[in-house]
C-alpha cells in the first residue's frame, strides 16, 4: 500500500521560508514522478511543482517560479519543496502526489497517490 506524508508547514511571515518534505513508502520511489499541489478556503486544488522520476526534470507554476524549488532524494525516498519569498496568497493545505509514470505532469488527475496535507499559513 502506497503512503505518502508531508511535514513541514507552519506558520510563517510574508518574506519568509519553509521547507516541505513528503516521504513515500510501499513502492518503488525511484520509478515515479512526483508533484506538488496546493488548496486553499474555497478554491480548487491547483498545481505548484512537480518532478520527474530521476529528478532531471522539473516544471512549477508561474506563480511560483523563482520562489519554490522541487527536489528528491531517492535514496531517503522523499520529495522537498523548498518555498521562499512566501506570501500571504501562498496560504494553503500542500499535498504531495505520486504518478504511476516516470515523467512528471502538471495534472492532478495523473497522479495516483496523495498525502494527507500539511497547512502553510503565510501572515502579511
Amino acid at each position: 500500500q502506497v503512503q505518502l506524508v508531508e511535514s513541514g508547514g507552519g506558520l510563517v511571515q510574508a518574506g519568509g521560508s519553509l521547507r516541505l518534505s513528503c516521504v513515500a513508502s510501499g513502492r518503488t520511489f525511484s520509478n515515479y514522478a512526483m508533484g506538488w499541489f496546493r488548496q486553499a478556503p474555497g478554491k480548487e486544488r491547483e498545481f505548484v511543482a512537480a518532478i520527474s522520476a530521476s529528478g532531471a526534470n522539473t516544471a512549477a507554476a508561474d506563480s511560483v517560479k523563482g520562489r519554490f524549488t522541487i527536489s528528491r532524494d531517492n535514496a531517503y525516498s522523499t520529495v522537498y519543496l523548498q518555498m521562499n519569498s512566501l506570501k500571504p496568497d501562498d496560504t494553503a493545505v500542500y499535498y504531495c502526489a505520486s504518478r504511476s509514470s516516470p515523467m512528471p505532469s502538471v495534472n492532478s488527475y495523473d497522479y495516483r497517490y496523495w498525502g494527507q496535507g500539511t497547512q502553510v499559513t503565510v501572515s502579511s
